[in-house]
């Protein structure tokens, strides 16, 4: 079960599913919060280079969903945004398989991070187009080909290993009550496991004849197996280089912003 565990960590969202630009949107509509405003405002590109702004934290916490809203609120202040997910990032299965690691997909060392700091440097450096690896989330893989865009005013880095290295020009930071984001992760994970019997596809496929409560059991053990120590070991630690928190309650409402430095 601990191999099953570490592929489905990755930053899946509950059907219907659209991608943008290798993110993957929740069906719950964007938040709307004057504080991805604020939050937009404070990042200010030179001409002819790309801002960074970097969005972390827990898997299931809504680092997609909040990514995509401050990347509109970027796009009314008339900048031309482009949304990466680090997903992107992994190392394929096959090379996680061979190094011994793909029980732990997911955790920091199963991410070419180096790649990724060669994409911010070359999107500062005004080059493009940029190359973006991208992932399959039907087949729990890295995609052969990456994707190409053209160098944008900002780029919005979003995933639970956003803010490992000090990646971005404005980091962000989403935090929540631990049950209340296993809550999210359980409901997410019995969602596509009742969208998988239309989807041959489908990882979670293999789990469609499970009762819901056999789900949900599955699920929270994924969580407390896999995704809590990830939490608890790698990515809470990262808040301390974000410039902001986002607080969220358990109906994933904003409660607050917390500057670093105000």
């Amino acid at each position: 079960m601990a191999g099953t565990w570490s592929l489905v960590n990755a930053e899946s969202s509950p059907c219907p599913l659209r991608v943008v630009q290798g993110v993957w949107l929740a069906c719950r509509s964007l938040p709307t919060d004057s504080a991805l405003a604020a939050i937009a405002t404070r990042l200010d590109p030179e001409p002819g280079t790309a801002g960074v702004l970097t969005v972390a934290g827990a898997v299931a916490v809504g680092k997609s969903t909040i990514a995509a809203a401050l990347a509109e609120e970027l796009r009314a202040l008339g900048r031309r945004v482009e949304v990466v997910s680090t997903d992107g990032f992994l190392h394929p299965n096959a090379v996680l398989e061979k190094r011994g690691l793909l029980d732990r997909k997911g955790f920091p060392e199963t991410y070419d991070l180096d790649r990724l700091d060669r994409l911010l440097e070359a999107a500062r450096a005004g080059r493009t187009p940029l190359e973006v690896p991208m992932y399959s989330h039907e087949r729990y893989d890295v995609v052969a080909a990456p994707d190409h865009i053209e160098r944008p005013d900002v780029l919005v880095v979003e995933g639970v290993v956003a803010l490992q290295r000090g990646f971005g020009d404005l980091a962000v930071f989403i935090d929540a009550d631990p049950d209340d984001i296993e809550g999210w992760f359980v409901a997410r994970f019995q969602d596509l496991v009742v969208t998988a019997a239309d989807d041959p596809a489908s990882f979670y496929r293999g789990w469609i004849d499970l009762g819901p409560a056999e789900v949900a059991d599955l699920a929270r053990a994924v969580w407390r197996g896999v995704n809590l120590p990830n939490l608890v070991e790698h990515i809470d630690p990262t808040r301390s280089r974000a410039d902001v928190i986002i607080h969220k309650g358990p109906d994933h409402r904003i409660l607050s912003l917390e500057w670093m430095d105000p």
